[in-house]
């Protein structure tokens, strides 16, 4: 029987693809969109009995980053598992599928006065992409990332069988930790069905302090200054080319006081806001973005590695971004990456490329050093010993 006529028969939703749902310019054979976790199941179960190479999708805000699959015989479209499935609010925990975009999933959350206090710099992101690609915005500083707030996940194994971990409150912790394994995995191990998520309340109030920086020593010296005083800020950013922004969030009266005292800190350059700063949670523009990640006392140097007229976002807690124009080549971009993960090195610190051009990506090192890598292939065989998952689109061609 054809994969296409075998996948017909358990699920109600399969096509032969096209050229605009290419990945990375790797076209799809099939499409296949799963409405539920059985249908999920039998479609990877079929893929692994007919030896497909499957790729998931999401709403494609993230499907340009990494590597071009080797293949892709079957694309797995989640935009139907799009359920809230349960929200308990007492608990501080709600469990979504896959393809729920974060901006409803929000809206939903927002109706019981709760959140899920990570922030996502791309608009339409789904609950599984944001999952697979470990994305967050400047509330990692005091929230994390999505390893820090999945506290359960279901997926689909390569095999077809599915693979449960965590439970649904905070406190269970038995079974493997798939959430932290997923996180950042890029579709290699496994299609990500649904997740559950600690959740936050929606604060009473908030603020934004911002100050205009010269240089990178008073960056350096501002972000420290914030980060080692009593203002418990939610998350400190740095946007260039020279604003430090201090988002502050809790009851009226003690947000108004601690933005009054975090702008006495910050000096007279400092202005309080109800409203975020431009570019606040953004990827800086650009045809090339890098993720860059180091310890906050990285930032001076980062800065000036970089030069002034680089556009660069980073929050507080050690991660952030540089966008690099268009016109740039391969050697340039190659010699900016270059002076970052020297710079990054000596903090033990990485930059990794998300995106490029392809006349860019074909020219350099998108992931730089990476120490475990051994590791990550042990897992990748344990979890996709055929290597049909997303293949060569990780790390050293996982």
């Amino acid at each position: 029987m054809r994969p296409l006529d075998a996948l017909a028969k358990v699920c109600g939703d399969v096509r032969p693809g096209e050229p605009a749902e290419g990945v990375l310019g790797v076209e799809p054979a099939l499409v296949a969109a799963p409405k539920n976790l059985a249908e999920a199941a039998d479609v990877m179960r079929v893929a692994a009995e007919k030896g497909l190479a499957v790729v998931p999708r999401g709403a494609e805000t993230r499907l340009d980053w990494g590597e071009p699959p080797e293949r892709c015989d079957l694309l797995i479209d989640t935009h139907r598992l799009n359920r809230l499935v349960e929200h308990t609010a007492g608990d501080l925990v709600a469990k979504a599928e896959a393809g729920l975009a974060m901006e409803d999933f929000a809206e939903r959350l927002a109706e019981r006065g709760q959140r899920l206090a990570l922030d996502v710099p791309l608009p339409g992101s789904t609950v599984g992409g944001t999952i697979a690609t470990s994305a967050a915005g400047p509330l990692r500083t005091l929230y994390g990332t999505p390893r820090n707030l999945v506290i359960g996940l279901t997926v689909v194994r390569a095999d077809g069988q599915v693979a449960r971990s965590g439970g649904k409150v905070v406190k269970n912790v038995a079974g493997y930790d798939l959430g932290r394994l997923f996180c950042g995995s890029y579709g290699t191990l496994g299609l990500i069905v649904d997740a559950t998520f600690r959740l936050h309340p929606v604060p009473e109030a908030s603020a934004y302090v911002t100050c205009a920086v010269d240089g990178p020593e008073d960056t350096h010296d501002a972000v420290q200054t914030v980060l080692h005083s009593a203002a418990a800020p939610s998350a400190v950013e740095y946007i260039s080319p020279g604003t430090v922004a201090v988002f502050l969030e809790g009851v009226p009266d003690g947000v108004a006081a601690r933005a009054r005292q975090t702008a006495e800190l910050l000096g007279e350059k400092a202005e309080i806001s109800d409203t975020a700063p431009d570019g606040w949670g953004l990827y800086p523009d650009g045809t090339t973005l890098i993720d860059i990640g180091a310890p906050p006392s990285s930032l001076r140097d980062v800065i000036t590695a970089l030069g002034p007229d680089a556009a660069a976002a980073w929050s507080a807690g050690g991660h952030g971004h540089v966008g690099l124009p268009a016109g740039l080549g391969p050697n340039e971009v190659a010699d900016v990456l270059g002076r970052l993960r020297d710079v990054l090195g000596r903090h033990r610190g990485h930059a990794v490329v998300r995106y490029a051009p392809q006349e860019v990506r074909g020219e350099i090192d998108l992931w730089g050093p990476v120490p475990a890598l051994a590791l990550m292939r042990r897992v990748k065989d344990q979890f996709d010993p055929d290597h049909r998952l997303s293949p060569g689109r990780f790390v050293g061609g996982i």
